[in-house]
Parts: C-alpha cells; structure tokens; sequence
C-alpha cells in the first residue's frame, strides 16, 4: 500500500450516505437541456433545427475542432428550442432543448454487438470519439484525445484513477462495484489503443471492496492498488507522483512522462461505445449533503435539470444554503437548480445555510500551514497577497500562479480563513484577459 506523501490534506469524507447504496436509473425526464459546450476545449455545433424530431443516441451537435466533442439527445422527442440557457460551469451558454416523447426510442443499430479486437486502433478511436466520450471525472477531456498522443511520445502505463477523493462522491466507487466487466472492457480497449503493458488502478483506502472487486475482475490485466485516502489524490499529476514516483514538472503534460490518465467511469463509457454503440447519454452522479432528503447514486440523463434530479432524490430538507455540482472541494456553486446535469457532473450536492456561511477573512499571518499542504509545491499566501493588489505578472512569472490546480487544500488550513482560492482565481482571470487583449492587439 502506498503511503501519504507531504501534501495535501484529509477532510471528513461524508461518503457513508450513499456509499451502500446501489445505482437507481432516474425515470426519464420531461424535457432535457443539452448545452453545446460539456468539455474542454471549442464547442460543438448544433446539426439539428427547432422542431426536428430526434432519438435517442441521435447526433444532435458536431465537435469540429481539434479538441471538441461531439453532442447526441439523450431522449427521443422534439427540438423545441436552440438557445441561451442556464449552464453549471459557464452561467449561460447556447443549449438544444429535447421534449421528450417517452417512448426513449433509440436511434437505429443502438445498442448492438461489436467485435472490437478485429477493429484497427484509428477504427476505435473513431468511434470513441464520434460517441462524445470525455473524461467523467469532472475535467471533461476529450478521451478520443488521450488516447491519440503525438507519435514521439513514449507511453508505457496506463493509469486509472479510481481515487474519488472528493468529500461525498460516490459514483466511482458504485460503478466500481457494479459495472466492473465494463471497466474491464474498456480498460483492454484503451490498452489495445495504446500499446501498453504496464495497467495500475489507483483506489483510495477507503474503498477496499471495490479493490477486491476490481482485483477479482482484472486478474493478471492490471495491478490494483489502494493508496492512503488524502485529498486531492485523485489530481492526475498527485496520482502519478503516488503510483510511479514520477513528476509532471511545470508546463508538462502526463504524457510527457509517459503516462495517460483514465478515471474509472471513462472505462465504462469506452466499453459502452465501443462494444454496443451507446454514446455518452447518461452518467452516474452522487446527489448528497445534509440538505437531501434521501441521498442517492443516481443513472441521469444528459440535459436533466438538477431540480428533476434532487426531487428524485426526495427533494430539499428546508432550504438550502448552496447547491453544488461536483464535491465541495473544487465544485461549482450554482444560481439556479434549473441547470442540466452535464457529461461532467459527477455530484449535486445541498449544504445548509450555516454550512455555506463564508467565514470573514482576515490578514495573513505568515504561518506557511498553506505552503505545507499545496501539492503543488507553490506559495499560496503570497499568491493571494499578489491577488489582492493585482500585481498579476509577478504572481505569473515568480510564483507560478498558472500551476494552481485551485483544489482548495489552502483554504482548508488557513487560520486567517483568508478566500485563497477566490483570489487566485481571479487573478487567472485577470491574467487571461490580458492575454486576449495582447493577442487582440497583435492581429
């Protein structure tokens, strides 16, 4: 078992709500809002108009770009608007909306029986990335993506973070223990892709079923191994300095040190695709927190409102103080329950008003506690002091502030309570702003 490196922090894991309990598929919802944007990297581009009818599985938006992704209808019905709406990540941003007919009828040839080992690499790659597959543990990157790398670059070991280190998340571990073939499946897709021999599953302590679940599915395929639970371990850069003793310097990519990174769920989807043609519809989301009347792991369509997910869950114990999509870590505080579950949304948490209350900050008082924990070896104190006076360059080109992965383990320890996270933020924001401008000005 490996041991707890020098970073990072241990919060309480608020996991046992909905650990024990089974995947439920959420009844089909009424109406699903499906942005255009559910990934990093361009958005894609509506194929569909107003008042076309659509199936299930149906290509409904084209990724064009290098990096993009491509859309499909999570339910069959009627295009009924093509629009600005409410987004989780973004605030607002242009969304297709579906009115579901019911009858959930899928488009033709779904779901059907491939033989994927008699396909070519750039046959299943093609697949992949027609599907719409992303990374499903909340980065949304374009898996078609990974799994193509620059032919000089050297990969040796796939790596499937299973980690889940978030408070309250519980949808790896449940697909973990429930879907284990098809983790199983992709994880010998990707392998075939990629060339590799060397398979390691990262999972955290606190999930030593489903290390014996997925150590009696794999076999000899890949080493399965429970790392110390720590946040944030599931990092792509903190699992791999665990797992291999390697570093991704600054600048670098995991691929540079010869690895690529797949979250667990990612597998699943891959084998979805692959094998029986499913494009990415529906993910596992964790819906938890002391404001849920019964918190669940819940199967949910694409474009699903989160409002349709918590009432499927029994609704509001009183009035929330924040509603969440992700853990409450480096999760997202939404405006509205009227945004859609997107292909990244791993968790709906609801916390009370005390719980959300914003402790007032105050000066920092140099303790370096920040400096202890950041993994990524940076000065999160002087970041925020540079923050807060705008001195941007200098926290660029000194401190490093564009390797902040904001995973909030700053905050957590900070005796002044001082909004490290926010101010960093912030001065991202307002060094992207300026980066745009500059570009704008050379054309």
């Amino acid at each position: 078992m490996f041991s707890r490196g020098k970073w990072g922090i241990h919060p309480e894991t608020h996991k046992t709500a909905t650990a024990d309990r089974p995947i439920e598929s959420m009844k089909l919802p009424e109406k699903v809002i499906i942005p255009i944007r559910q990934h990093i990297g361009a958005p894609c581009e509506p194929v569909v108009k107003k008042g076309d009818l659509v199936k299930t599985g149906q290509l409904i938006a084209v990724g064009n770009a290098a990096v993009s992704s491509n859309t499909h209808a999570s339910v069959s019905g009627t295009v009924t608007e093509i629009a600005v709406k409410p987004h989780p990540i973004c605030g607002e941003d242009m969304a297709i909306v579906i009115e579901s007919d019911g009858a959930d009828q899928w488009e033709e040839n779904i779901p059907t029986n491939r033989d994927w080992q008699a396909m070519t690499n750039e046959e299943i790659l093609s697949i992949i990335k027609n599907a719409g597959i992303v990374g499903m543990g909340g980065a949304a990157f374009p898996t078609y993506v990974k799994l193509n790398p620059p032919k000089d670059k050297q990969i040796d070991t796939l790596i499937i973070n299973a980690a889940e280190c978030e408070p309250f998340l519980t949808a790896d571990h449940r697909v973990m223990l429930e879907y284990a073939q098809s983790v199983v499946s992709g994880i010998k897709i990707m392998k075939k892709i990629l060339g590799v021999q060397n398979i390691i599953v990262g999972v955290e302590d606190n999930k030593m079923d489903a290390v014996k679940v997925m150590r009696e599915a794999f076999g000899d395929l890949a080493q399965v191994i429970p790392m110390k639970t720590q946040y944030p371990q599931g990092a792509e850069k903190m699992i791999i300095k665990t797992l291999l003793q390697r570093s991704v310097s600054s600048g670098q990519l995991p691929m540079d040190v010869g690895v690529v990174v797949q979250n667990v769920g990612t597998a699943a989807a891959v084998a979805d695709a692959v094998i029986k043609g499913i494009p990415l519809v529906e993910r596992i989301v964790t819906v938890s927190g002391s404001m849920i009347k019964e918190p669940k792991n819940l199967k949910v369509r694409i474009g699903t409102s989160f409002a349709d997910v918590i009432a499927a869950c029994g609704g509001f114990e009183g009035t929330p103080g924040k509603v969440i999509m992700g853990g409450p870590m480096m999760g997202i505080a939404e405006y509205t329950v009227d945004v859609p579950v997107i292909k990244g949304t791993s968790g709906i948490l609801a916390i009370s008003v005390k719980e959300a209350k914003k402790m007032e900050e105050s000066p920092c008082i140099h303790c370096g506690k920040c400096v202890s924990v950041c993994p990524m070896g940076l000065n999160p104190s002087m970041l925020s002091i540079l923050a807060e006076k705008e001195i941007i360059d200098e926290a660029r080109d000194e401190y490093n502030i564009v390797d902040c992965m904001e995973c909030g383990c700053c905050s957590f320890v900070c005796p002044a309570k001082r909004h490290i996270v926010h101010h960093i933020k912030y001065t991202k924001k307002l060094l992207a702003d300026k980066a745009a401008r500059e570009k704008g000005a050379t054309k």
